[in-house]
């Protein structure tokens, strides 16, 4: 029976951790598989933790503003030999932890990510996502879920720490070139899709990322400590 090391960033998520846990313990009850959960706290304010507790989580404490970290510092305690990561505001598919098996065992695939799909549609959101698409489209890569042999991360590093955003994207082209040389390829959860929320765009506005170019030039540039704070790591601090 394999080990999967789920890691959830978290940084105030009393309002969206509650409905990613429940999601997360149907996907667990459709695999032959054992779930640890480590929830990594990050200057937390609310009751987050509190909520960590109650569902029976690990937890590890990381208070750097850098996701890289953050990620990292959850993975170093993991035991499983696959590694899931989702946010706290995200819910998985009832199936994904299914298909992350299937997939893997497979043994052509280096890991991968999900078909994400937001929890309301608007214009503006349309508009807003279109907008980041070139950013995304020549990666070749999908994002938002990620899973992927604990073996593989180690290899190529983990989470590049330079980066304050888009390390996601850094590190899913890393593992796809990763896999290329022993003849794997990324893998997509098409049928398995990742719920995200839209809070970025309720304190933003649906037609923010649309409308501001020059800030997501600036996002996607990865080091903009400026950038990063505003849409990221400054947000619901209180």
């Amino acid at each position: 029976m394999p080990r999967i090391s789920l890691i959830i960033p978290a940084h105030n998520e009393a309002a969206f951790l509650p409905a990613c846990l429940e999601a997360v313990r149907q996907a667990e009850g459709r695999v032959d598989a054992e779930i640890e959960i480590i929830v990594v706290l990050n200057r937390c304010t609310d009751d987050t933790e509190e909520i960590v507790r109650r569902h029976g989580c690990l937890i590890v404490r990381e208070d750097a503003k850098n996701l890289s970290m953050i990620r990292n510092a959850g993975i170093a305690l993991a035991k499983g030999e696959i590694i899931v990561t989702c946010d706290a505001d995200s819910r998985m598919h009832p199936d994904s932890f299914k298909e992350i098996v299937r997939r893997l065992d497979a043994g052509n695939i280096v890991g991968g990510g999900a078909m994400v799909l937001p929890e309301r549609w608007s214009l503006g959101i349309v508009a807003s996502g279109l907008s980041i698409l070139p950013y995304l489209a020549f990666t070749g890569v999908s994002y938002g879920l990620f899973w992927f042999w604990k073996r593989d991360f180690d290899e190529i590093g983990g989470f590049d720490t330079r980066f304050v955003s888009v390390e996601d994207v850094d590190f899913a082209r890393r593992l796809k070139a990763h896999g290329r040389k022993s003849g794997r390829s990324w893998g997509t959860l098409l049928w398995a899709p990742l719920i995200t929320s839209c809070r970025k765009f309720d304190q933003f506005g649906d037609w923010y990322l649309f409308r501001n170019p020059a800030f997501v030039r600036k996002v996607f540039r990865g080091d903009d400590r400026k950038a990063a704070d505003q849409f990221w790591y400054d947000v619901r601090s209180e």
